[in-house]
């Protein structure tokens, strides 16, 4: 075996896992890592000028390819920086590996400045996190790190990198993480008894996650909504989980308002889960199921199978396998009757989407020439102008509406969207997006709010020449809060007549001027106040061939 120092063995193990990519922010204990990327030109260092930065545009690169990506930043006060980005990783199901320089651990016990227990900050947002104490462990401990984070069901792992086990010596053996054969096939009497209950559903409702995605099982949700007539839902829109498109899908289902939860699962007599956390609310409120719902749940995160709510089919399996499997359990199980009326369903829910979506576009129309624009009109004008293989990205939080009702996705990779509730993920994600995927455009939907927790992206972008076109819907303000304040909150005190000052919760006094930012960062910006100015403007930035931002100012909405 060679003898290499453990800084070689660490870039030695990188290159054997496919890594192209180290994404991070480098300080003192980063050292070593930094000298030795002088020696490995095929190892690319993306500078982020924050921690968060940099874990975001990994989040997106590795959201693209599919495969782990590499974060490097520096010891306790930068890993801090970096925890909003793996909360949004751990709770999405993102492959990544963070890393962190530490101090030397022969000084650990004087406590050094900046220093502090690294592994115990990771572990609760990660499938594993672990600290390196020999550099004979460096192999052992990359490959862990990295089968931790591709093994179903996805998420990121933590390596804690002591600075003298990195300029250490020792002999090594450099072999990566295999391939991994991670496909579960579910019980075959979990199959059957599933197809039994939904074979005779009169109502059934199909609710995907991001593991029918990350499973590749797309083709396999659309199979199976087909036979069953089902209504199909997104627990969160944040992947292509099933296409947008299709005549079944109807949107998003919101968990956090109780009635409108109910207005659509009390139609329903069964309900499939597939690839998601069944119903797992921010707010609280009542239960969303009682005991009496008839649930089937396939996942292949086993700990989500009736973490909340009685289940009547628990199915630990891929959800792609278990899809298919249970499709063709059903061709067996349905009668002939029960067929034909999953075809009658379906053409009525098809009709169902078609008032949703006139519905849409007479709203859209009824506030088209308004000022400010609408966001109506600002997706619907954006869905024009788009090259059809652009890649959006999005955190827009009450724009996502009116992007899911003017632009269908229906091919898997074509939208990703912000996941977890951790903002600052919108503007650096598309950059790691872009260098996924350099051949297809990519557009940023961004919240004005969302923006400015990682404006510095921007520098990023212009840095590595990666064009991405940001839309920042400038509402001038926390738009969401003042939903829940008057939606939510004041219905749940008994005060609805009462009239709020919005407290915190808008940037009217000293509004938000993108343009000048972008400027500050060597950014073309556009500012666009007017409606009839918004297409033009969006043809102007996405043929710029390079990096741009559009200051979108939209309605602030009315409370």
């Amino acid at each position: 075996m060679p003898k290499l120092t453990g800084r070689a063995a660490l870039m030695e193990m990188l290159i054997a896992e496919g890594v192209k990519y180290l994404f991070g922010n480098p300080g003192t204990t980063e050292l070593p890592v930094m000298e030795a990327l002088q020696d490995y030109p095929q190892l690319q260092y993306i500078l982020a000028l924050q921690e968060a930065t940099a874990v975001g545009m990994a989040d997106g690169y590795a959201r693209a390819t599919g495969k782990p990506a590499f974060v490097n930043v520096h010891v306790a006060a930068g890993l801090a920086n970096s925890i909003s980005g793996l909360y949004n990783a751990h709770r999405g199901g993102t492959p990544l590996v963070l890393t962190a320089g530490q101090s030397d651990t022969r000084s650990l016990m004087r406590e050094p400045t900046l220093s502090g227990n690294l592994v115990e900050m990771c572990r609760q947002y990660t499938k594993w996190s672990g600290e390196i104490l020999n550099t004979a462990d460096i192999p052992m401990a990359v490959r862990r790190a990295f089968k931790a984070a591709k093994t179903p069901p996805w998420g990121p792992a933590f390596l804690s990198l002591p600075w003298n086990v990195l300029d250490g010596e020792a002999e090594v053996e450099i072999v990566p993480s295999s391939d991994g054969y991670f496909r579960t096939r579910p019980d075959e009497a979990a199959m059957e008894k599933a197809a039994a209950l939904l074979a005779h559903a009169e109502s059934p409702l199909m609710v995907v996650g991001d593991r029918v995605a990350q499973a590749g099982g797309v083709a396999q949700a659309v199979s199976l909504a087909e036979r069953l007539g089902a209504r199909v839902y997104s627990t969160g829109f944040t992947e292509v989980n099933y296409p947008t498109g299709h005549p079944q899908y109807l949107g998003t289902l919101v968990v956090n308002y109780p009635e409108m939860f109910k207005a659509v699962a009390s139609k329903a007599d069964v309900i499939v889960a597939v690839g998601c956390p069944v119903f797992a609310q921010f707010l609280q409120t009542e239960p969303l199921l009682d005991s009496h719902t008839r649930l089937v749940h396939l996942d292949s995160e086993v700990w989500d199978i009736e973490k909340i709510y009685p289940t009547t089919v628990g199915v630990w399996g891929d959800p792609k396998i278990g899809m298919a499997l249970l499709t063709e359990t059903l061709e067996q199980a349905m009668s002939g009757t029960e067929r034909e009326a999953a075809q009658g369903r379906a053409r009525t829910i098809g009709e169902e989407k078609q008032k949703q979506k006139q519905a849409f576009v007479q709203k859209a129309r009824e506030r088209w020439d308004q000022t400010p624009v609408s966001v109506e009109r600002l997706m619907l004008e954006l869905a024009q102008v788009m090259p059809k293989d652009t890649v959006v990205t999005e955190e827009s939080v009450t724009a996502r509406s009116a992007l899911n009702n003017s632009i269908d996705f229906n091919e898997p990779g074509s939208f990703f969207g912000m996941r977890g509730g951790a903002l600052g993920w919108g503007m650096p994600a598309p950059l790691g997006i872009k260098l996924a995927m350099p051949d297809r455009p990519v557009v940023g939907i961004v919240g004005d709010g969302s923006a400015m927790y990682t404006i510095q992206a921007l520098w990023t972008a212009v840095r590595y020449n990666l064009p991405v076109t940001y839309i920042i819907c400038n509402n001038g303000g926390y738009r969401i809060l003042k939903e829940f304040l008057t939606h939510f909150y004041y219905p749940l005190l008994g005060a609805t007549g009462r009239k709020s000052q919005f407290i915190g919760m808008n940037f009217a006094e000293n509004p938000l001027d993108f343009v000048r930012l972008a400027d500050g960062f060597g950014v073309q910006g556009y500012r666009v106040e007017r409606p009839e100015d918004l297409r033009p403007t969006l043809e102007k930035a996405l043929g710029l061939g390079k990096v741009s931002v559009v200051d979108a100012v939209i309605q602030p909405g009315r409370f």
